[in-house]
């Protein structure tokens, strides 16, 4: 039962569409778990790049079919959006299925998001504004719309008017809005569900059945550690579980299922949205990791905050997903560097940490305590095995290994499909 979960062990951002992508064409079923489109994932293939929001990786791979568990939130108008942008570039995307347990995200989680956010004032989260955290409040609090409603419209009609009683009130009275008809609602999302039905499918016993024929199912996940809802930097989290754990619920397959699990690491750091970031560089060095590493959100279009890589992070990434094998992703962006400081442990009240702090208030006063590593100058993108690297750059790598507790397998040295450096196999 060769199962793989694949996941950000930063903040997000790590390429983890380039670390899916180079696994594609071994394996047969990619499933996005958790998230909606609030996840941006480039993938470059030869000359041509794609951005994908909600959609798997897989979906680039002849052959491959891919998959949006029920631990996704679905916006129905970007998801068809995104089908007609790829088909419209040769790519087929017949094989895409759709858990029907999947929730909606509806107009009215969309608006809630945005004028909550702005309400928030200098307290705002960071949010994308797309309607993710109220469509999982949604879910929580049993008032949500999922996939398989759009099929009953008497049973859409009810969930939509009962949830529009409170969301109403809220919007009327505390925010000074309009009220939002349920019957548009229920019209709109109607006007969907002929579109989206010939994916729909009940994607448990599709995942389950072919693990137990021995398929290779990858398991994909969206933002990254840290913005876990239960073990990310809390409050300033997504509103879902991007964890490993997250895929057994997110995918309705059991823990034992799982064979390795792969946490996408940056050869820095970079994070999108507020909340406390110990390496972030607010100097020339933060701007050109910016600028040459392209840190702009696929998904938001604003610029990432940079910072050098912090190994307590990876240390903690290991620790809570268990953590097999590492893929170090942008490590041709150092190049250039005389010195590169790595953070090795904080400074909290003068005193030295090794390990993240549980809590939010230490975190956020953290200090990071660098080491300093030897850099390199070579162009490293042409480098087809590790021993192809600068010296340098070898040790940098090994460095990295060590202080994150796993095994560094594959190695980005640039954006495209070919430039990977594979050291150990995933499958």
């Amino acid at each position: 039962m060769p199962a793989l979960v694949l996941l950000g062990a930063q903040w997000g951002d790590e390429g983890k569409g380039k670390a899916t992508d180079l696994l594609g064409g071994s394996v047969d079923y990619v499933v996005r778990y958790q998230g909606g489109n609030n996840a941006g994932h480039t993938v470059v293939v030869g000359d041509q790049k794609y951005a994908l929001h909600l959609l798997p990786s897989g979906i680039l791979s002849p052959g491959c079919t891919p998959v949006i568990g029920n631990g996704v939130v679905v916006d129905p108008s970007v998801l068809l959006s995104e089908l007609s942008g790829l088909n419209e570039r040769g790519v087929d995307t017949s094989k895409l299925l759709i858990s029907g347990n999947a929730h909606i995200i509806t107009p009215y989680n969309v608006t809630v998001d945005k004028v909550t956010e702005r309400f928030l004032g200098k307290r705002k989260i960071g949010t994308t504004g797309r309607g993710i955290g109220p469509t999982y409040a949604d879910k929580i609090n049993r008032v949500g719309i999922r996939v398989q409603d759009l099929y009953d419209e008497s049973i859409l009609s009810q969930k939509v008017e009962a949830a529009l009683d409170a969301k109403n009130q809220i919007l009327t009275k505390l925010y000074n809005r309009r009220a939002i008809a349920a019957d548009q609602v229920v019209e709109e999302l109607l006007g969907y569900a002929e579109k989206i039905k010939p994916y729909v499918a009940d994607t448990v016993l599709v995942l389950n059945q072919a693990l137990e024929d021995d398929k290779v199912v990858l398991f994909e996940g969206g933002q990254g550690t840290l913005l876990d809802i239960d073990h990310g930097t809390y409050p300033f989290v997504t509103s879902s579980n991007p964890t490993a754990g997250g895929a057994c619920t997110g995918a309705g397959v059991g823990p034992t299922k799982i064979s390795r699990v792969i946490g996408i690491l940056k050869a820095y750091t970079t994070r999108v949205g507020a909340g406390p970031f110990p390496t972030e560089l607010f100097d020339a060095d933060g701007e050109a990791l910016r600028r040459i590493g392209g840190e702009r959100g696929v998904t938001t279009g604003r610029d990432r905050r940079c910072g050098w890589f912090d190994a307590v992070i990876a240390r903690y990434a290991t620790r809570v997903n268990g953590l097999t094998d590492f893929f170090l992703t942008k490590l041709d962006v150092l190049t250039g560097w005389e010195e590169i400081p790595v953070c090795v442990a904080y400074e909290i009240d003068g005193k030295r940490v090794e390990e993240l702090p549980y809590s939010q208030s230490d975190f956020h006063h953290a200090k990071p305590v660098y080491e300093m590593l030897p850099g390199w100058s070579e162009d490293i993108s042409k480098a087809k095995s590790f021993s192809d690297l600068p010296k340098n750059a070898q040790n940098y790598v090994k460095a990295l290994e060590e202080m994150s507790g796993a095994p560094i397998s594959a190695i980005g040295v640039g954006p495209g499909r070919d430039e990977t450096i594979e050291i150990n196999s995933f499958l």
